[in-house]
């Protein structure tokens, strides 16, 4: 599976460079660039983003502060042409410090950074979807433990999410991406900005609509390739 990137910069220069240099790395795939990162949100919320790179003056909000409100946020590189700002990054746990103007050489060394960061993130997940078989989730002020073989799907409601199982539904403060990326990634998929199913609990596929227990749920134009593929291959 390719490492995803996004690129967030108010530089055409400087996504141009960044483009040029990923093109010499056949493991990552670019998804989109970006010149504010309150464009980049859509983007982070529908697809399963493995690194940012990410620069910090930038118009709308400074993309440290970018971090800081971000949820569930990716691997960080910062790419920038001040020094100073390198500090506050760390604090925020980001992965690597580019300044401008960005060798190549300087470049591979965060490429190779990534990529070990990625795999062992990847084998964690794995091995915790074999472990684990069920969740704990606060529900009405108390924790509840609900069995991952047991849920249908997840629709997103604003702050909160739905989790519809066999033996109730609950709604929890969470947003879809939090707990998609919780959730063991051999059996549940994300197929929609508002949806992520249980894979072996679809009865059916009609068009763009999947069938899971008694509700129809659409797949997401940007979904659709990949969840059939992902579906049907499981079938």
């Amino acid at each position: 599976m390719k490492i995803k990137c996004i690129i967030i910069d108010d530089e055409p220069l400087a996504i141009q460079i960044i483009e040029k240099y990923l093109l010499e790395f056949q493991n990552f795939e670019m998804i989109a660039s970006f010149n504010n990162p309150l464009q980049a949100l859509t983007v982070l919320e529908e697809n399963d983003i493995d690194v940012i790179f990410l620069d910090i003056n930038l118009p709308k909000m400074n993309g440290l502060e970018f971090v800081r409100n971000l949820e569930s946020s990716p691997n960080i590189i910062i790419t920038t042409a001040y020094r100073e700002y390198a500090v506050d990054s760390f604090t925020l746990d980001v992965l690597d410090y580019l300044v401008k103007p960005i060798p190549f050489n300087r470049f591979l060394k965060s490429i190779n950074k990534i990529t070990q960061k990625v795999h062992i993130q990847r084998g964690k997940t794995n091995i915790q979807a074999h472990k684990e078989s069920h969740i704990f989730l606060k529900v009405d002020k108390k924790l509840v433990k609900i069995q991952f073989e047991t849920i249908f799907y997840i629709e997103s409601l604003k702050d909160y999410i739905k989790i519809f199982t066999a033996v109730g539904d609950y709604l929890v403060h969470k947003s879809l991406t939090g707990i998609t990326e919780e959730l063991p990634k051999d059996n549940f998929i994300r197929i929609h900005r508002s949806y992520t199913i249980a894979i072996d609990k679809v009865k059916s596929i009609e068009g763009n609509l999947v069938e899971v227990n008694t509700k129809k749920i659409p797949i997401g134009r940007k979904y659709v390739n990949h969840a059939k593929h992902i579906i049907l291959r499981r079938e």
